[in-house]
């Protein structure tokens, strides 16, 4: 498994901090100004990147009435797939404006393809990188066209099971893909955290050796932060300015103080995980004090004996430690020792 990858310059891997991905998805609700006010969002909550959804109605399904195209439940119920997509897709013709306000903020920006014609969309706009959506983890023939940019590829696993996870990874990398990394998912809109089985993201990575992240469709970031401690490297949320805002996508993505909090959280968890250590860390060396440890408690002559009564176990903790005491005990002093000196063995004699 490689130790990391790069996006724009940016390595992502578990010896650095969380990369956060901003999902824009639907939340632009029509409106192009909606989602330059995102990107821009994004930007001021420390996301490193902000990701767009590339298809249209056309390219993902076809304008039909029976039952199988007809969602069932959840948060789109009634409607159907063309119906659904053409409210959600990401105009074409967008696309180059929001590359470009982006790059103008200094934020990345890529986007998840969902057919051929949108890589190539893509790859005229100069994306860095792709991202496989859950549901097209089983499209191996999409999964090798990607491969075959040479950019670094994310690809998410909702119901994706362990077999076709494994083709999934075997496709890209067979297509020439050098840069992976797979994200653990759940894909329910909203998703309740007992779903998620955060385990899988250590096993994954075990598992099919790759780097490893959590796309999170929870409401709150407890999971995604939580991913961080077992080995996640990349998180993606959906992110929007109003969760109210009627979108297909906002009654499960992050408002502002939501999506900032993430950025912050995240790289705490990262930085408070760190490295197997069991020195004494910097911040706990001015706390000396309060540890316990041998003093003379009593003036020692020269020649006098160490007792439990003219040395104790008390605070502060420069002394010898207290499991030292009956070692100590009854040998003799070899110089005065003033009440409040902290006891080491230079004091005393070697032997009883």
């Amino acid at each position: 498994m490689n130790k990391y990858i790069q996006i724009d310059g940016r390595k992502i891997g578990p010896d650095y901090a969380p990369y956060i991905i901003a999902e824009l998805s639907a939340n632009h609700n029509g409106q192009i100004e909606r989602a330059f006010q995102i990107i821009e969002m994004a930007k001021r909550c420390g996301a490193d990147a902000i990701k767009l959804q590339t298809y249209t109605q056309d390219t993902l399904t076809i304008d039909c009435d029976k039952e199988d195209f007809q969602i069932q439940g959840g948060l789109w119920d009634g409607r159907t797939l063309y119906d659904l997509y053409k409210e959600a897709h990401m105009p074409w013709e967008w696309h180059k404006a929001l590359f470009e306000k982006a790059k103008e903020l200094g934020i990345t920006i890529f986007s998840s393809p969902f057919d051929a014609t949108a890589v190539d969309l893509l790859e005229e706009l100069g994306a860095p990188a792709y991202k496989i959506a859950s549901f097209e983890a089983i499209d191996l023939p999409l999964i090798e066209y990607v491969a075959k940019t040479g950019k670094p590829m994310i690809i998410s696993t909702g119901m994706a099971n362990e077999e076709e996870i494994r083709e999934a990874v075997d496709t890209a990398k067979n297509a020439g893909c050098k840069e992976l990394v797979v994200l653990h998912c759940v894909s329910g809109y909203p998703a309740p955290a007992a779903d998620y089985n955060l385990a899988t993201v250590a096993d994954m990575a075990d598992r099919f050796d790759v780097l490893t992240g959590l796309s999170d469709h929870t409401v709150d970031n407890t999971t995604a932060i939580a991913s961080v401690v077992l080995g996640a490297c990349l998180i993606e949320k959906h992110v929007t300015l109003d969760r109210n805002g009627g979108g297909p996508d906002d009654s499960f993505s992050l408002e502002e103080k939501e999506l900032k909090q993430l950025c912050v959280d995240s790289k705490t968890a990262w930085q408070a995980l760190g490295r197997v250590n069991y020195m004494r860390k910097e911040s706990e060396k001015g706390n000396m004090i309060f540890r316990r440890s041998l003093y003379a408690v009593e003036d020692i002559a020269e020649g006098e004996l160490i007792t439990e009564t003219n040395v104790r176990s008390i605070r502060p903790g420069y002394g010898l430690a207290p499991k030292h005491l009956k070692e100590i005990l009854d040998r003799v002093a070899i110089q005065p020792i003033s009440r409040g000196t902290a006891m080491s063995f230079e004091l005393i004699k070697e032997d009883k």
